[in-house]
């Protein structure tokens, strides 16, 4: 299944979620996981996860300036998920 299907299926699940309100009923378990495994990134698009990232910068620079390699550094502000 492609990107951009997995993505329109999570946005239609999160919007029939809202638009049922708070009083919408738990999914069972067999659902919960048919849906899990539809809207899941196979490893062939999560290779970045299996990347040994460093979150001290300090611990980065001195691991590139002793293999001579460069930093990517990713930053953001504010909540990782964009929330406030």
């Amino acid at each position: 299944m492609s990107f951009k299907i997995r993505w329109s299926v999570l946005a239609a699940l999160i919007t029939a979620i809202g638009s049922a309100g708070l009083a919408a009923e738990p999914i069972d378990t067999a659902q919960f996981e048919k849906l899990h495994a539809l809207i899941k990134p196979p490893e062939s698009e999560a290779f970045w996860t299996t990347l040994p990232w460093l979150t001290s910068l300090w611990e980065a620079r001195q691991q590139a300036a002793a293999e001579g390699k460069p930093i990517l550094l990713w930053e953001m502000d504010g909540h990782p998920l964009g929330c406030t």
